[in-house]
């Protein structure tokens, strides 16, 4: 638990601080206002309503808090703490946005504190434990860049963040992502120019944003076509390799078997591959096989993976950025205006995909 003065929450000495004494978390719910706002009161600035104001002062006094001269002296040095919260199943993903991450906060002199946030249930807890343990701002990536109840309480509790790749930002956090539907659009679009008319396709997973534009870029280009799209051939995934493993044994198990698979991640296109080869299937000759990241995973993968290129490192160095100017705004005093950074794709071609069988 954390003790907070100059609107920075720091670490105390023991993880059984409030167990010892009351928190500012402990003021925050007794005068029924949010961290930010006991922040402003202890340090006096003039952006608080009088009667607000007041009623903190009093759960101050009521619980006897007082902010140890350590967070005094740790607040006065202006460090900037961002919180980056994962629960991402791709690994090559997850690499890619720490690379970016802890690449921009060198650059840019802030701390990132990583915390796993995996299950459901624990996620509320989780982020007032961050919140409390001295973060000024957080980083969502997906999926929980689509978690509503995280952004519900960064949002309360006045904390800036941004979400990544979400395909629909909440209108009051900032965001960085990519146009997912077009994307998709692109690679199917690629793929019925190579002559390809029944394609499978691998959908991700369905708390996601992003994987519903990408189904629905992968119709767009097939009504371009006057394609059909039959049901059959989108099979249900969750962005990791072991649920790509089961769509593509159902796409390959169809009568007739479609002649190309486009899967919604890198992870679930090696799974295709992998499918592929078991049944003596040739990548490309017989089946290609396209996905979307260009995480590592698609040139680990024999063949090497055509994909759409997600710069995953470069949005993540956006999101530090764009936080520690959220932050910065809020230590002047004022509020931050939500901004919402749309980065380019880019089909990359390399050896799963070729023209259908004859």
């Amino acid at each position: 638990m954390v003790d907070e003065i100059e609107g920075l929450p720091v670490r105390a000495r023991s993880s059984r601080r409030s167990r010892a004494g009351p928190t500012i978390s402990d003021v925050a719910r007794e005068a029924g206002v949010s961290l930010m706002t006991v922040s402003r009161v202890m340090n006096g600035k003039t952006n608080v309503r009088e009667e607000t104001r007041e009623r903190v002062q009093a759960a101050i006094k009521a619980l006897n808090y007082s902010p140890s001269m350590a967070a005094r002296n740790l607040a006065a040095a202006s460090e900037i703490r961002i919180g980056l919260l994962y629960s991402n199943p791709s690994a090559g993903y997850l690499n890619e946005f720490l690379v970016g991450s802890l690449d921009q906060a060198s650059r840019a002199n802030v701390q990132l504190v990583v915390q796993l946030c995996e299950r459901p249930e624990e996620r509320a807890v989780i982020v007032q434990r961050l919140v409390e343990g001295g973060v000024d701002g957080v980083i969502l990536p997906p999926p929980l860049c689509d978690a509503d109840a995280i952004h519900r309480f960064l949002q309360e509790a006045e904390i800036p963040a941004v979400v990544v790749a979400s395909g629909r930002p909440p209108a009051g956090l900032s965001s960085v992502s990519i146009d997912d539907r077009a994307a998709a659009a692109a690679m199917t679009r690629h793929l019925t120019e190579l002559g390809h008319r029944r394609i499978g396709f691998i959908s991700g997973a369905p708390d996601q944003t992003a994987s519903a534009l990408r189904l629905q870029g992968y119709g767009d280009a097939l009504n371009e076509e006057q394609l059909a799209s039959e049901p059959e051939l989108v099979v249900q995934g969750l962005f990791t390799y072991r649920s790509g493993l089961e769509a593509a044994q159902r796409l390959l198990a169809l009568v007739p078997p479609p002649t190309a698979i486009f899967a919604s991640n890198d992870d679930m296109a090696a799974a295709a591959v992998a499918v592929a080869h078991r049944l003596g299937l040739d990548v490309p000759g017989d089946l290609s096989v396209v996905g979307f990241d260009d995480a590592p995973q698609a040139t680990t993968t024999w063949p090497e993976l055509t994909t759409i290129r997600q710069p995953i490192a470069d949005m993540s160095r956006a999101a530090v950025q764009l936080l520690v100017d959220d932050i910065r705004t809020v230590r002047d005093g004022r509020s931050p205006s939500p901004r919402h950074t749309r980065m380019g794709f880019e089909l990359v071609l390399r050896q799963s995909d070729a023209a259908p069988p004859a």
